[in-house]
């Protein structure tokens, strides 16, 4: 059965990376997991072993290994894992490594067979049917913004309200949002800062604090308050 655990980021202000996810995790993952990490979002600046290193020290936290799919063959690294997580970055990165390399339809496959798969940030964008409703500029070109499809709707993580006293006068996530819906019918899903979703089969659930913010095609949107969801 798919499982999912989608964050809407890995690090809240005063906190250690993952810190806020710790007690969750050991249960989403199960006791003596390896998981497998996929590095391939950040687009610069630190290694993917660097990277990694990042993960292995967050999911120590929670009694965790961690391993690199880059260190080695990373297709038969895929087959071979009992768990994954997708850390954050560019999603237009991510997205195009994945597809370049023929990875994109094997981690879909390994996922949809029951192996666990958690996302932060660009990690959950990835989990959506596409990746159109990112925040991150697309510095490089995938060759399709099609994304993992694991939910039968589009995550904005990251999601942000505007200020009432601000006078920024550029659009707003919900602007984007709104246009993206001008183009594509799927519902989009505005997740804030410290919430997360869970998915187990075809349920899916909110948790934390934050309500998230759904819209969907020629509709006003709507707050829905942490618990299953109706997607």
């Amino acid at each position: 059965m798919k499982k999912l655990l989608l964050a809407s980021t890995s690090k809240l202000y005063g906190q250690l990376y993952l810190e806020y996810l710790v007690d969750t995790l050991p249960e989403f993952f199960g006791k003596n997991t390896t998981v497998t990490f996929i590095p391939f979002a950040r687009p610069g600046g630190i290694s993917h072993d660097a990277y990694t290193d990042i993960a292995r020290k967050g999911l120590a936290q929670a009694g965790l290994k961690v391993v690199g799919v880059h260190q080695g063959n990373v297709a038969e690294n895929i087959r071979n894992a009992e768990a994954f997580f997708t850390g954050g970055g560019n999603t237009f990165v991510l997205t195009k490594t994945l597809h370049e390399n023929a990875w994109m339809d094997l981690l879909r496959e390994k996922v949809l067979a029951g192996t666990p798969y958690m996302g932060s940030s660009a990690g959950t964008n990835l989990a959506g049917i596409s990746v159109g409703t990112t925040n991150d500029m697309p510095i490089v070109h995938p060759p399709s913004l099609n994304a993992l499809n694991l939910v039968n709707f589009n995550i904005n993580p990251h999601y942000l309200d505007p200020l009432p006293d601000s006078t920024h006068m550029g659009e707003t996530r919900e602007t984007r949002i709104n246009e993206f819906h001008c183009f594509n019918t799927q519902p989009v899903l505005g997740l804030r800062e410290g919430s997360w979703l869970r998915v187990n089969g075809d349920e899916v659930r909110l948790e934390g604090l934050p309500t998230a913010r759904l819209f969907r095609a020629n509709q006003q949107p709507v707050e829905v308050s942490p618990g299953i969801l109706s997607l």
